[in-house]
């Protein structure tokens, strides 16, 4: 029977603070004003970025993240250009396997309040695992199962952007008008680089309105 499983972010612990004073000596390169750099001068040279616009120097440093999504979240964020993606693949991955309990497993859409359209919702997913056992029993390859998999699909995905770029989705991507299935994962995501790196992302709105319920699980490995 399909399994719901709910949404996930994995990240490798990281040193906000670290980070940023990386970014600074970068920067200060460019002025041969590293003599200046004392244990909280990051903060005002950073911020002076931003609001300059000057943020280049924030591509030096990087962070890479592991979401248990859906397919329907994926097919928006990887439309990032300056973004490295590994994604669980359809193609590859056959789901009437032991390494996948021979089940399909798909995101829980908390977000659908509405008993009866969620009933509706569950029932489709149901189907479409009955239908692609059925047609793997009668010989059908991945690459046909696949195309029965609806959004719902829960997929792995490693993620890897540098500091400015993720400025740049987070920005996008935690917005009101964007599906609650982005806003699940990272607004999560924007709200701990807040903490981390305050002067890197506190500038950065997001929908506020959005239930926190529906917020992904962040853990750290």
């Amino acid at each position: 029977m399909v399994k719901i499983i709910e949404p996930k972010i994995e990240i490798e612990k990281f040193n906000g603070i670290d980070i940023m004073k990386k970014l600074e000596r970068a920067c200060r390169t460019c002025y041969r004003s590293e003599d200046v750099i004392g244990d909280e001068t990051y903060k005002i040279l950073l911020k002076k970025c931003i609001n300059k616009g000057h943020e280049s120097v924030l591509e030096h440093e990087k962070i890479s993240i592991r979401l248990i999504t859906e397919i329907g979240a994926y097919k928006d964020f990887t439309r990032h250009r300056l973004s490295s993606f590994s994604i669980e693949s359809t193609r590859f991955c056959s789901y009437d396997k032991n390494k996948f309990n021979n089940e399909i497993k798909v995101i829980n859409p908390k977000y659908i309040i509405d008993p009866m359209i969620y009933d509706i919702w569950l029932k489709s997913c149901k189907t479409m695992e009955e239908n692609y056992m059925l047609m793997k029993k009668l010989g059908a390859n991945n690459d046909i199962c696949r195309e029965i998999l609806n959004h719902s699909v829960a997929a792995e995905v490693v993620m890897t952007c540098n500091i400015r770029e993720w400025r740049h989705i987070l920005s996008l991507r935690c917005s009101k008008m964007v599906h609650p299935s982005l806003k699940v994962i990272f607004i999560p995501l924007l709200l701990l680089f807040k903490q981390e790196m305050p002067e890197l992302f506190d500038d950065i709105d997001y929908d506020k309105d959005f239930n926190k319920d529906f917020y992904a699980k962040i853990d750290f490995y």
